[in-house]
């Protein structure tokens, strides 16, 4: 995966052309970009971004963000239950918690 001002790209390779192509997986827009060389590929993520907020700007509208800070959540009424007492028993709201948890949570898989 590729990061370049917030966004993040996304590769995969094709076996028979040989070119590796991506997509900028964080937002709803569509951005794509592709290269020979993870050198080019790179090259050609951060061109496609950059144009991406260059044709945004020109239209006058906002670039979509590649995160909020909003995560909708829906869990059933029993998990509801256990996350609040979890989050109470160590003094912090479900927010609060969760957030800490779940990043925790993300961190060790991401340095796995």
């Amino acid at each position: 995966m590729f990061q370049y001002k917030g966004y993040t790209g996304e590769l995969e390779i094709d076996i028979e052309s040989g070119m590796l192509s991506g997509r900028v997986i964080d937002i709803k827009d569509v951005v794509s970009f592709k290269g020979k060389t993870v050198e080019e590929t790179r090259q050609a993520f951060e061109e496609s971004v950059d144009d991406y907020l260059e044709f945004c700007a020109e239209l006058g509208e906002e670039p979509d963000k590649p995160f909020s800070g909003k995560l909708p959540f829906r869990t059933s009424p029993e998990h509801h239950r256990k996350i609040f007492i979890a989050s109470r028993k160590v003094g912090k709201s479900i927010n609060a918690w969760m957030d800490e948890t779940l990043v925790k949570a993300a961190e060790e898989i991401i340095h796995a």
